[in-house]
């Protein structure tokens, strides 16, 4: 191998050990029962960045440093309840990612009850006003049988000749 080639080799070597660097590795995981605990904890936690994941499943920066959080809280004897509680007390109900049912979150649950019956609204009205307009079936009065003559005549042997004018075709 060429000089050249031994260089460009150690050059890459370094720059992949270099990209490599910036990756957070997690810290050493508690005990098994606490570590459960936590993981328990960190799935019922949302991360602010990703905002539908939970902080378990998350990469980001974020999401990794609630989890050392929620780890040093279970490791100082906090409850699962006392590290939620924790959480909720530094950035609100947003991050459970199963809020309680209160009045600042009562909009948040019922939401999908008024769409849906909104829309059951809207539908019920759309279905009586079609029901309310003309019934199927009505007699046409004289001036409606007239248009419709005329119409018809129309669209069968073209433009109808305005009313006193001559034939062309007699």
């Amino acid at each position: 191998m060429s000089r050249l080639a031994r260089a460009l080799t150690v050059l890459l070597l370094l720059c992949a050990g270099v990209a490599r660097a910036d990756i957070a590795v997690e810290p050493t995981p508690l005990p098994p029962t606490q570590e459960a605990r936590a993981q328990r904890v960190m799935h019922s936690l949302r991360c602010l960045v990703c905002q539908n994941e939970s902080i378990a499943d998350s990469n980001a920066d974020l999401a990794r440093d609630l989890r050392q959080v929620v780890r040093e809280r279970i490791a100082a004897g906090d409850s699962n309840d006392q590290v939620r509680a924790y959480m909720v007390q530094r950035y609100g109900d947003w991050v459970l990612l199963d809020p309680p049912f209160k009045p600042s979150t009562a909009l948040l649950w019922l939401s999908p009850l008024i769409v849906f019956l909104a829309g059951g609204g809207a539908l019920l009205l759309y279905r009586r006003g079609r029901r309310a307009g003309v019934p199927e079936g009505a007699p046409l009065d004289a001036d409606e049988r007239r248009l419709l003559a005329e119409a018809l005549a129309e669209s069968d042997n073209g433009p109808a000749p305005p009313a006193g004018a001559p034939d062309p075709g007699r």
